[in-house]
């Protein structure tokens, strides 16, 4: 688990000039403010982020075929707009949001594996100086905890958790 301090440096960490750098800045904002899986959130498509009234959601497809929608905390809200934006894939509704990279660095068609995104945050974790150990669920346990820190209760905070994009402010 992280200090909301510790995932903020990571997020900082993240250079942003190439389109990788965004998605992995995405990627990994997503899964902080959203407490989403990784299976979720490497699966997500275009079409899954979306604008209902003045929010933007996402609609995040769990396991045991759990559909969840959700509304986006404005920092990852921020996040992915640059990414989306960057690699031009916004009005690509049936593509993946979250996609692996060729050996020149560009975007593909398919889906980041999980495995992929776990060296990712890794790598990056380091990088920024947080503990080896930092993995993808990592941030699904830095956010519920966050959350708790707020009194309030556990059933709410799992099956609540989109109040975190409304209200929390510790991350």
């Amino acid at each position: 688990m992280l200090e909301g301090e510790q995932a903020r440096t990571l997020l900082e960490s993240i250079e942003t000039g190439t389109v990788k750098g965004l998605r992995d800045r995405a990627l990994i904002g997503v899964m902080v403010y959203s407490f989403g899986r990784i299976g979720a959130v490497v699966r997500l498509r275009c079409a899954d982020y979306f604008q209902n009234g003045k929010r933007w959601w996402l609609r995040l497809h769990e396991k045991g075929g759990k559909r969840l929608e959700i509304p986006v905390h404005h920092k990852a809200e921020e996040y992915l707009d640059a990414y989306l934006d960057a690699a031009g894939i916004a009005d690509d509704g049936k593509g993946f949001v979250f996609r692996s990279v060729d050996r020149s660095g560009n975007l593909t068609r398919s889906a980041l594996h999980p495995d992929n995104a776990l060296m990712m945050v890794k790598a990056r974790a380091i990088a920024a100086g947080l503990p080896e150990s930092t993995c993808c669920h990592t941030f699904r346990a830095t956010g519920i905890t966050a959350y708790l820190s707020m009194a309030v209760p556990w059933k709410r905070a799992v099956h609540r958790r989109s109040c975190l994009g409304v209200h929390h402010q510790a991350l």
